[in-house]
């Protein structure tokens, strides 16, 4: 797509680029309640007994998200939908009653981030109007493993453009591709990113589950501040091809849904190994490919856990909830390690960014190339130029100092980026994490994945006073986040991590938690925070 193409599209609005052809006949009153606050397991189950069908969830959840994204609380979290999903519901459906059945997630509807390649009509952009048009050849390997298990894939959330590596000032779920999503606990507040429109569609049941991806926080923090579970993977679990990347040494995408199970579910889908990825095809043996079998409400019995206090400091009614969580975790027979800090954290800063800035331009740089030459833009440089030419519609609030910077990076052959990587590897991996777990023979660390959800800022950009996220994601190390209460309506989650790998454990711990505490509450679209 040239200028031309462009301004058709800025032309048109975010109305249109919103739009989808509603199906017709599709809608009937209160069917929306098919779909509310349901989980995956439920709703597979539903599709079993014949209660309902695949078109019918898929009808359901389209017109929540024309009630509530599009209008209503207009929360912008669905950047686009699946023109043929309606029409791909109803070939499920017939191959349902034929007692053809795909896999586990036979008939049901899942969002993925705009940032993860479909080869259907969709657009693949990453939230930059740059990329507006573009079109993938094929699907991702995680697409398409999701359509091989069954699902419904429903269409593209809304993200951080570039997966909120654009800015020093960015604002959260921003794209200009898509405008601001909105947290659906308290409008005004920041859903966080990149994968916030993710996190959003999920908390609002805008869908049955949804993947994001994460290369530090960007499933951990929309998964907290959105009230919902979300999985950080171990790198090379699931597949990073035909993905729009940061640094291939940190990307990877994962499962985001209601419940530990349902996450569980999808990520046993979407694990598996890839041709096209050298680090699936490291994944040791024996990884499970059911990873519904480790749940185990028993888990925190025995269990050895850690307590990284240096991520808190945020609020003290979020560290209120961290006490009380650790507390049902002791009277669930757990054995906690209180604190058990993780000493490199605050080294890994400078070394990891520079690590982003030369992986991004030699990423980005090479998946624009693989889109051959009819892409809207096929190199980093184009992408800043294009910015540049069309300011008032890219960069209303903030600039790209972030794309200019990884622009002036070398090649990753430079000492420069060679050192920064193997400091990130040694002060996240054996002097951080592993040394954590190793010192207090622990079975996984605990923390606040973050504090509540700051406003929304488009003048100041994002300030939210951080988060636990950082060591396992430089660590290539997997990370769940799971809900742990409120503050002032504002959802608070803690996080389990630990070593390589360590999905069945983690799992198993953060079911376990949650089947003890149950602390998730669907949201009320409250417009602003009201205390007192």
């Amino acid at each position: 797509m040239r200028r031309r193409q462009f301004m058709r599209t800025a032309a048109l609005g975010t109305a249109a680029v919103l739009s989808y052809p509603a199906a017709a006949g599709a809608r009937r009153q209160g069917m929306e309640r098919e779909v509310e606050n349901l989980s995956v397991t439920e709703l597979c189950l539903r599709l079993q007994r014949g209660e309902t069908t695949a078109t019918a969830l898929t009808a359901a959840y389209l017109d929540r998200i024309e009630r509530l994204d599009r209008q209503g609380p207009c929360l912008r979290a669905v950047i686009e939908v699946n023109p043929e999903a309606v029409e791909l519901a109803a070939v499920l459906d017939r191959q349902q009653r034929a007692g053809q059945i795909r896999g586990p997630l036979h008939g049901i509807p899942v969002l993925i981030k705009d940032n993860i390649d479909t080869g259907d009509s969709m657009q693949t952009t990453a939230g930059s109007l740059a990329m507006s048009g573009s079109r993938a050849p094929r699907d991702a390997p995680l697409v398409a493993r999701l359509r091989q298990a069954g699902a419904v894939v429903l269409g593209k959330t809304n993200m951080s453009e570039w997966a909120n590596f654009r800015s020093f000032r960015s604002s959260s779920g921003w794209s200009s591709r898509g405008g601001q999503t909105r947290n659906p606990y308290v409008l005004d507040r920041s859903p966080c990113g990149s994968s916030s429109g993710a996190g959003v569609a999920v908390a609002a049941d805008l869908c049955a589950a949804a993947v994001g991806t994460e290369t530090d926080g960007s499933i951990v923090c929309p998964s907290t501040h959105n009230g919902i579970v979300g999985l950080k993977p171990t790198l090379g679990l699931i597949s990073r091809t035909g993905i729009i990347p940061i640094a291939a040494s940190q990307d990877t995408a994962g499962p985001m849904g209601r419940t530990v199970a349902d996450v569980a579910l999808l990520l046993g889908v979407l694990a598996g190994a890839d041709d096209d990825d050298a680090a699936t095809l490291a994944v040791p043996a024996g990884r499970p490919t059911d990873y519904v079998r480790c749940l185990d409400a028993g888990a925190l019995n025995g269990a050895r856990l850690g307590v990284a206090r240096q991520y808190g400091g945020f609020h003290e009614r979020a560290e209120a909830l961290l006490d009380e969580a650790l507390a049902a975790m002791r009277a669930a027979g757990a054995q906690i390690v209180d604190p058990a800090e993780v000493a490199t954290r605050q080294q890994l800063d400078g070394p990891e960014l520079e690590v982003l800035l030369y992986e991004f331009k030699a990423g980005v740089d090479q998946y624009l190339a693989g889109l051959g030459p009819g892409a809207p833009v096929q190199s980093l440089a184009e992408v800043i130029s294009f910015n540049e030419a069309h300011r008032d519609q890219v960069m209303p609030y903030f600039g790209q100092e972030l794309l200019l910077q990884a622009q002036a990076k070398g090649p990753l052959t430079e000492p420069a980026y060679l050192k920064a990587r193997s400091d990130c590897l040694r002060l996240a991996r054996a002097e951080g994490i592993d040394a954590t777990l190793t010192a207090h023979s622990l079975d996984a660390i605990v923390a606040l994945s973050g504090g509540p959800a700051w406003p929304i800022d488009l003048v100041l950009g994002d300030h939210g006073m951080g988060g636990s996220s950082t060591p396992a994601a430089v660590a290539g190390y997997p990370n769940i986040t799971v809900p742990a209460g409120d503050v002032f309506g504002l959802p608070v989650g803690i996080s389990f991590f630990a070593g390589a790998f360590a999905e069945p454990r983690l799992l198993a711990l953060a079911y376990a938690f949650e089947q003890l505490t149950r602390k998730r509450r669907p949201p009320q679209f409250a417009p602003t925070l009201t205390l007192g």
